[in-house]
């Protein structure tokens, strides 16, 4: 995807009930919704339904408020194994913070990496997790830790490769309300 990602991590596998409503969700919010395999989904998401602005003629530069995004769980006998796998290889200081080694991640996926698909992102992902729980993962640039920190629903912080933030949706929600927010493409 050309977009910033999110990725949202579970202490165990998700139930068929909670894929049942993640997928009434996805289809629920979105315009295009196509489902490729049980878990993902292939979306566009009007931003008024994640409580967003749509972009006025004057501001959005020839975009509309429709957002492209891959929504996908992974992980054991769901799909994409190999890639989960090898995205959480060597996180120790992740499930230090976590309090537990993550079964399974849904990645939220912008199409697009213009200032609204970053915010788009992270308040799908808020969404998401409102629906499946979970804690969210994020990359930070240079700089943000300082800005996150005394955020609501913040849980803690890693420096492994990179500082990353773990947090709940209330901590999305909040983020997305601070001056320059910015997720890392």
């Amino acid at each position: 995807m050309a977009g910033p990602t999110l990725v949202i991590e579970f202490a165990e596998p998700v139930s068929s009930t909670a894929l049942t409503e993640f997928s009434a969700l996805m289809r629920g919010i979105s315009t295009h919704f196509e489902q490729r395999r049980n878990g993902y989904f292939d979306v566009n998401v009007p931003v008024e339904r994640l409580g967003m602005e749509v972009p006025t003629a004057h501001d959005a530069q020839g975009v509309d408020g429709q957002r492209p995004f891959l929504v996908y769980l992974m992980g054991p006998e769901v799909g994409d194994e190999s890639i989960f796998e090898a995205e959480h290889a060597d996180e120790p200081e992740v499930e230090a913070v976590l309090g537990f080694r993550p079964t399974h991640a849904v990645n939220v996926s912008a199409g697009c990496n213009r200032g609204i698909d970053h915010a788009a992102t992270a308040l799908l992902a808020a969404a998401v997790v409102d629906v499946l729980g979970g804690v969210v993962k994020a990359e930070l640039l240079e700089g943000q830790e300082a800005v996150v920190a005394g955020l609501p629903g913040v849980l803690g912080f890693t420096h492994e490769e990179y500082p990353m933030v773990l947090g709940t949706a209330e901590f999305l929600r909040a983020w997305v309300d601070q001056p320059g927010f910015r997720l890392v493409k």
